[in-house]
């Protein structure tokens, strides 16, 4: 896997992967910045929402589950000093679909959470205490 991050000005940052695609990172105004894409710490907590999200439908399909929608809603706290890495990560994972069975989707996210997302397994790794839980909507 390859990335490249290429400075715009000021603070702001072009980030693209080695399959080709590209996002646009800044930091506050405050800092420097001029607001005109997501803060890098945000990227990241971004990602361990998105590779995990990924591994749930998946297993989702693969369990012949009829999902119409999954969206992880994520919260995170910091360390006050620096570095201000993250210290606490809570995914709450919104599935919604038709006669969900709720042992199947808990079996996900926990499958998830224990075996299949490197994103979030690596910082839980480096003691960041991730939680998850989940809720079902029918569609």
């Amino acid at each position: 896997m390859k990335g490249t991050v290429t400075w715009l000005s000021g603070r702001a940052f072009v980030a693209e992967s080695g399959s080709g695609h590209a996002v646009v990172m800044d930091g506050p105004p405050d800092g420097g910045g001029r607001n005109i894409g997501v803060r890098p710490m945000e990227m990241l907590l971004l990602g361990v929402g998105g590779c995990s999200a990924y591994d749930v439908v998946t297993i989702l399909e693969k369990s012949r589950q009829k999902i119409s929608d999954c969206r992880v809603e994520m919260s995170a706290e910091r360390a006050d000093a620096i570095p201000a890495v993250f210290t606490k990560i809570h995914m709450h994972f919104v599935v919604a679909g038709t006669d969900l069975n709720p042992k199947l989707v808990e079996r996900a996210v926990t499958m998830s959470a224990d075996k299949y997302c490197s994103a979030s397994i690596m910082l839980g790794k480096a003691g960041v205490e991730i939680t998850h839980d989940f809720e079902i909507e029918e569609s």
